[in-house]
């Protein structure tokens, strides 16, 4: 059987035709100009500032600037790394609390889901950094876990109903126990569709503990903010910004690439592919049968 060389519709839209193909080229153009435009604008204020002079940036080779720039991001990783290991394990907590088929166990677990998911991460941690008298790191930390971990928990269980019920169904015909379709059958299946969702969750963990510098955590945020408030010229915020914003993006893209690391070892792992159907023969026949 030979592929044709048309395209078939999509299940979301049809295939644009000629002029609709036409038409999306020309506001791919017009929005590459556009954005050209805005950068271009953007470089012109800089410039017209004087933002790239050797004065401004002469500073960042300063040893004792290096050091503080370099300190802020390792107390950043430090916050992001508890916190994202703390908030997986809140997050499976809670979700199989939130699965659990006894009620009282699920209700706990909603009321507590719920809750953390609308309060707000900066008053969270606010709370308990000054209510309950608690150091920077692990006032940020607490607040990242709690809010976090509840959102991880709803993706877990949506992931884990998101996989097919026959699944289910046919590990309990197997014999095996709640925990074992769970852990066994139901898991596997549903980390590929969940992990996208947990990276976004673990990029959004992580800018938000540039937070911490509004509890006088000295992260990386706030080394900027030291830095940029000794600097004796005009808009010195401005350098400092453009000094971690690309490593701010640098780590987030970091992640997103782990997670298309992950996504395509699951795909060549051996255990995830479907086996090979032989293809039917014609058999002999039948004892009895001529």
């Amino acid at each position: 059987m030979t592929a044709t060389s048309e395209q078939e519709p999509s299940a979301l839209y049809d295939v644009p035709g000629p002029k609709a193909r036409k038409r999306h080229r020309i506001f791919g153009v017009l929005a590459t100009l556009a954005i050209a435009a805005i950068l271009g604008w953007i470089l012109y204020l800089l410039f017209d500032t004087d933002q790239f002079t050797t004065a401004k940036w002469r500073p960042f080779a300063y040893t004792g600037i290096q050091e503080l720039l370099l300190r802020g991001l390792a107390n950043t990783l430090k916050a992001f790394a508890y916190a994202s290991v703390l908030s997986l394990v809140l997050g499976g907590v809670l979700a199989v609390g939130r699965l659990s088929d006894h009620r009282p166990v699920r209700w706990v677990a909603t009321v507590i889901v719920e809750f953390f998911r609308a309060m707000p991460v900066l008053v969270m941690i606010f709370f308990v950094f000054v209510a309950l008298q608690v150091q920077a790191l692990p006032a940020l930390v607490t607040g990242l876990t709690l809010y976090n971990g509840s959102v991880l928990a709803e993706v877990f269980r949506s992931g884990v109903n998101s996989v097919d019920r026959g699944q289910r169904e046919a590990a309990y015909a197997l014999g095996m126990r709640k925990t074992q379709v769970m852990v066994q059958v139901l898991a596997p299946q549903a980390l590929r569709a969940m992990l996208p969702a947990i990276i976004s969750q673990l990029v959004v963990a992580l800018k938000d503990t540039s937070l911490g510098y509004l509890i006088t955590y000295e992260e990386f945020l706030h080394a900027g903010k030291l830095i940029a408030s000794n600097l004796d010229y005009d808009l010195p915020f401005i350098p400092v910004v453009m000094v971690i914003s690309p490593i701010y993006i640098g780590m987030c893209m970091l992640l997103s690439w782990f997670a298309q690391w992950v996504s395509r070892r699951q795909r060549r792992n051996p255990k995830a592919e479907a086996a090979a159907v032989t293809r039917a023969e014609p058999g002999g026949l039948l004892p009895g049968e001529r």
